[in-house]
């Protein structure tokens, strides 16, 4: 059984992206930097709403995009330069017209530990205007099809 296999995800079945953390990716304190665990965040989300068929060139077609309105994260333990890492994420909600849900979760096999756990909010947006626009078609379809429900949230085990 793979380490992969051994973790304790918090949902099922997550789009997972596969991190090593570099030297430059620390903070003074020696380990990864909060600004470096959004921006995994952000990585992990293009790749898994592309992965689904959302892609930047159907956001251009459709004049479209969802913007980040929130994003919660608890750190629970720290990572280190070298740490193998993997983060899970998940479609979590989808009302229908303007708003979706996402949540994160980044595990270290090597010790099975969750080292952070996220959520975040989108609203749609006009790409134009930056207003907030009803979701077209294309993306209600594949965010509706893609939520997934419950979860352990932020809270730790």
């Amino acid at each position: 059984m793979t380490a992969e296999q051994n973790i304790d995800w918090d949902l099922p079945d997550p789009f997972t992206l596969e991190i090593t953390v570099r030297e430059e990716d620390t903070d003074r304190l020696g380990h990864a930097n909060n600004v470096v665990y959004v921006r995994w965040l952000e990585d992990v989300s293009w790749a898994h709403i592309e992965s689904l068929g959302m892609t930047w060139e159907l956001h251009e077609a459709t004049g479209k995009a969802m913007a980040i309105t929130r994003t919660e994260i608890d750190y629970l333990a720290s990572a280190n330069a070298g740490d193998r890492l993997i983060l899970g994420t998940w479609l979590t909600g989808f009302d229908g017209r303007f708003r979706s849900s996402r949540q994160f979760q980044l595990v270290r096999p090597a010790d099975g530990k969750t080292l952070v756990r996220a959520v975040s909010t989108h609203a749609c947006v006009n790409m134009k205007t930056q207003r907030p626009s009803r979701a077209p078609k294309e993306f209600a379809e594949i965010l509706s099809a893609a939520s997934v429900s419950g979860g352990k949230g932020l809270a730790p085990d």
